[in-house]
């Protein structure tokens, strides 16, 4: 009799139906959070596995000094892996943050320049005026 009430048969007690649906969504959550999160990039997780599996340990024939040219295309390849990476702004938040760097500036210009004008009014004030 107390198992028909645990599985909700009972009609005056929905809470139990609403937990069991609360539970489908924790388990969705929990198997969804190895994802990684993007806005756009190419990251995936079979990309992430494909780059495990290659950072095998490598032998002593495999890790002997590389010419010059060879550091500097391998440099170059790392460069380009990693702008693959970035995400880009668009060009409304690159024209926001711009706007909100040049205002930030400009405040700060005038804070630094109206303690200068006052610092040296009171050096002067101090010292006295050699005129």
């Amino acid at each position: 009799m107390a198992d028909n009430k645990r599985r909700g048969e009972d009609a005056g007690d929905d809470r139990l139906d609403d937990e069991a649906v609360v539970d489908d969504v924790a388990d969705d959550d929990a198997t969804g959070a190895d994802e990684p999160v993007s806005r756009g990039g190419t990251a995936t997780r079979s990309r992430a596995r494909a780059e495990s599996a290659d950072s095998r340990p490598k032998t002593r024939s495999e890790t002997d000094r590389v010419g010059l040219f060879g550091r500097i295309a391998r440099f170059f390849r790392e460069v380009v892996a990693e702008l693959r990476k970035v995400i880009w702004p668009t060009r409304k938040e690159l024209l926001t943050y711009t706007a909100v760097v040049v205002t930030f500036v400009a405040v700060m210009l005038t804070i630094v320049g109206f303690l200068d004008y006052g610092f040296a009014k009171g050096v002067l004030w101090v010292f006295g005026n050699s005129s």
